[in-house]
């Protein structure tokens, strides 16, 4: 660990236990980097340190946030990019890259770098990639501070540290995939309309109102609307509607003595056969079962 007014350096360790956690933390700092200052400093060791010349290639994700300053970044995936203040970087592990802020300006930069099945599986299922390693948050304090409370308990490393370390991980991941998710719903007039279609479909979660007539309602198109509302909600209007009736049933099996037909009827399904077939599709256990797992009831 090396710390200064402008630095603060952690190099972590995991054991097995943490490691089997599958998620766990290699290094964690914070430096500050004024003009013409050389970058990185010596202090990093060995398989950290590299020549801005070359670049280098880790064995590990790491997670830069460029709080103030600007430089450039370029990797085997990405060409050479100019970094500002609020920008994220991704870093792959086997992948060459290369970093550093400019002359002029330096940087402020805080990092964290890690290891483990979880990251593994999110890069699999894309939701990071090495094409766009590169996300614009702004100025963001709750990151920030997940930076902070990180450094804070990688200098003290008490037993089981390394779990909350993962936690922080997994805390600033999600964080920045959810601001960049809504940077892209920026116009209020959109979000509006999603919000009026969601509130319709959870008002008439008892009859079978279709998402081509919410669109009509709402005067927008039915390609345009199914498309903009899956790219929000994850689901199509369909499947979100199917969502809350699931929810719906769930309340009156929980909360009411109505029978399962009795439900089947209020939510609108064809019949108790049909409300059987669906909530088990959904659930992996009948109206029945679902009911006696939670209050012991049956139908």
């Amino acid at each position: 660990m090396l710390n200064s007014k402008n630095q603060n350096l952690n190099y972590v360790v995991a054991n097995q236990l943490d490691q089997l956690w599958g998620l766990f933390a290699t290094t964690i700092g914070y430096q500050s980097f004024k003009s013409n200052l050389n970058y990185p400093p010596k202090q990093h060791p060995t398989s950290y340190w590299f020549n801005p010349k070359n670049g280098r290639v880790l064995q590990e994700y790491q997670l830069l946030y460029i709080t103030s300053g600007e430089g450039i970044f370029e990797s085997a995936n990405c060409k050479s990019t100019k970094i500002v203040a609020g920008d994220v970087i991704f870093l792959f592990p086997g992948e060459w890259h290369n970093y550093q802020p400019s002359k002029s300006k330096g940087w402020d930069e805080y990092w964290i770098g890690f290891k483990g099945d979880f990251i593994n599986t999110l890069f699999k299922n894309n939701f990071i990639n090495k094409k766009n390693p590169i996300i614009n948050i702004g100025f963001n304090e709750q990151i920030i501070t997940l930076y902070k409370q990180g450094i804070e308990i990688a200098s003290f490393q008490k037993t089981a540290y390394q779990h909350l370390l993962a936690g922080i991980i997994s805390h600033l991941i999600a964080t920045i995939c959810y601001i960049e998710k809504n940077n892209a719903f920026r116009d209020k007039e959109i979000i509006t309309l999603i919000e009026k279609a969601r509130l319709m479909m959870r008002a008439n979660s008892e009859k079978n109102i279709r998402p081509h007539e919410i669109a009509i309602s709402l005067n927008i198109s039915y390609s345009w609307f199914r498309r903009i509302f899956k790219q929000y909600t994850g689901f199509s209007p369909a499947q979100y509607q199917m969502e809350i009736k699931i929810q719906h049933s769930k309340d009156l099996l929980n909360s009411s003595t109505m029978s399962i037909k009795e439900i089947s009827f209020a939510l609108n399904f064809l019949s108790a056969s049909y409300f059987v077939t669906f909530f088990k599709s959904k659930t992996g256990m009948s109206p029945s079962d679902y009911r006696i797992k939670v209050h012991g009831k049956n139908n």
